[in-house]
This record gives C-alpha cells, sequence and structure tokens, in this order.
C-alpha cells in the first residue's frame, strides 16, 4: 500500500520551519494594558511525513518568560484552507484558526466566542518572518495585539 504524500499546500508550511528570535511591540490592550518590547522566540518544525509543523513559541520581558504557546499548523484538503491549533501558558482551551496563503502572506483567523483573532505571518523577505496579531470583539473593529518581526538563526 502506497501511503499519502504531503500535497504542495502542505508543503508551503515549510515556511514556517525553523529557529527563529526578533523584537515584539505589544500595543496597550486588555492584556498588556501598557504595552512595550519584548523578545519572541519560535522552534518550529516539520512533522507527521510532512503534513504537519510543530510550532513552540515563548516571549521574554525583562528577563522572563512571561507567555508561552504551542502550535500545530496542517492543512485541510477537504476544507481547503490552513489549520493552527493552538495552545498557551494562559489555560485558554485550544484556540483554531483557518486561514489561506495569499503568495508569501498566511492569514489565519479565529472566531469567537467571545473574541475574534486574526494572524498573519509575511515571508516575503528570505530568512525574516512578519508577524501581526488582531483582536476584534465582534469581528468587525480590529485592533492590534502586537507586531513581531523574527529572523531565522
Amino acid at each position: 500500500m502506497d501511503m499519502p504524500k504531503p500535497t504542495d499546500q502542505h508543503l508551503k508550511l515549510k515556511k514556517l520551519v525553523g529557529q527563529w528570535q526578533g523584537e515584539e511591540i505589544m500595543h496597550p490592550s486588555d492584556w498588556d494594558p501598557k504595552g512595550g518590547k519584548a523578545t519572541g522566540r519560535m522552534n518550529t518544525r516539520q512533522a507527521l511525513d510532512g503534513f504537519a509543523v510543530i510550532y513552540d513559541y515563548e516571549q521574554e520581558r525583562a528577563g522572563a518568560i512571561t507567555y508561552a504557546g504551542h502550535a500545530v499548523y496542517t492543512y485541510d484538503p477537504k476544507e481547503a484552507c490552513y489549520m493552527l491549533h493552538w495552545f498557551d501558558s494562559m489555560g485558554s482551551p485550544p484556540e483554531v484558526f483557518r486561514g489561506t496563503f495569499d503568495g508569501d502572506v498566511l492569514t489565519l483567523a479565529h472566531d469567537g466566542p467571545g473574541m475574534h483573532a486574526r494572524m498573519t505571518h509575511d515571508f516575503s523577505k528570505e530568512k525574516r518572518m512578519i508577524s501581526r496579531m488582531e483582536m476584534s470583539p465582534d469581528g468587525k473593529e480590529w485592533k492590534t495585539l502586537f507586531d513581531g518581526t523574527y529572523d531565522r538563526k
């Protein structure tokens, strides 16, 4: 029996793979009223014979890890979309984001309940990932939670 092979869409997730580090600008929000700068680090690898990417994240501020997350990225051919399953150190239930690549930009969104979120990863510059997380209570008015620029080590 021939085993299934990752599709071109699965393979596009390789753009995430690597060790990344960079500066994050946290914008004032309910989660961080003052905002400020942080360092973000990601260790990201391909898994499951190329069908998924595993992503471990930590944020450091003032010499301490203040937030951590774990993600699984994949492509769902039945829904024709990319999927991100997110788990973090805030103890929230897992969140599922869905989205698409437009050229070198991957945009994924999570719709509530209670809060909508949109994550964008831009890979248009070699060995660089520019990310943005936006939040909205209603899916209409969006505010930037953070902007990050990361370099692949």
